[in-house]
């Protein structure tokens, strides 16, 4: 296969998994890691990708934001462990905040029902899962509601989370990296998750690694914001070492 073949058919993978990485390319290529590098270079040289960590994404998907029904169906397996991880993370009898998000989702549906906390969130979809739960004290922040992730946002949700100090805050992310931090594509949505981390004791970051190198419009914080990221076994063990020399205690489920 020539250069200009390969690079359009991984324009063409690019565009229909939103993300390639240079190693599952070079595999499927039979060709070195180098050579990928440079049609991923070439490619974005001519503004048709983005390069980011071990990778590239569409040049035109770099502040898409895919709805929710999208995204719960994405990395559905690792989001569930994930999930099951940060259970362990739960204060007894104690308070926290959970964010908007397919992962955070899958996480409060997780909550054991006889499990006795406070917990205050802005989701709509999270709010929902919690509210039959007995031993739940629910605490729903209010705001203009985005139909993408169905969370409230503006100045109403950023004075009710000013308002509160939770135990654990759960975080969730569209993109993480050691050099951009954390980062969505929404400037009110930053702007709600930058409130959180200042809402809580300990900042609990739920993210499965098809986030890691991906970097958004809005950045709301570093990875030294983060005090736990939970994470799928997908993020290789030399980028979770990266993390954690920032000060971040990484746990691959």
């Amino acid at each position: 296969m020539y250069a200009p073949e390969r690079q359009q058919e991984i324009l063409r993978l690019a565009r229909d998994s939103g993300r390639v990485d240079v190693l599952s390319l070079a595999e499927e290529f039979q060709v070195t890691a180098e050579t990928v590098r440079r049609d991923l270079r070439a490619l974005d040289r001519a503004g048709l990708v983005r390069r980011v960590h071990g990778g590239a994404i569409p040049a035109g998907r770099l502040d898409f934001e895919p709805d929710l029904a999208e995204r719960e169906s994405t990395a559905a397996d690792e989001k569930d462990r994930i999930a099951r991880a940060a259970l362990a993370e739960l204060p007894a009898d104690g308070s926290v905040i959970i964010d908007a998000g397919s992962t955070a989702a899958r996480f409060a549906a997780a909550i054991p029902l006889e499990a006795g906390l406070t917990v205050v969130t802005h989701a709509l979809p999270i709010a929902a899962r919690l509210a039959d739960h007995p031993g739940i004290a629910l605490h729903l922040v209010g705001g203009r509601v985005r139909h993408r992730t169905r969370a409230a946002v503006d100045a109403w949700a950023l004075r009710g989370y000013g308002e509160v100090k939770a135990d654990v805050v759960f975080l969730a992310t569209n993109g993480f990296s050691p050099d951009s931090g954390l980062t969505t594509p929404d400037l009110a949505e930053a702007a709600v998750k930058q409130a959180m981390i200042s809402a809580a004791r300990r900042v609990v970051l739920l993210a499965d690694s098809g986030k890691f190198g991906q970097e958004h419009f809005a950045r709301f914080g570093g990875l030294d914001d983060v005090d736990l990221l939970i994470t799928d076994t997908g993020l290789s063990p030399q980028d979770a070492l990266a993390i954690e020399k920032q000060g971040t205690e990484v746990a691959r489920a």
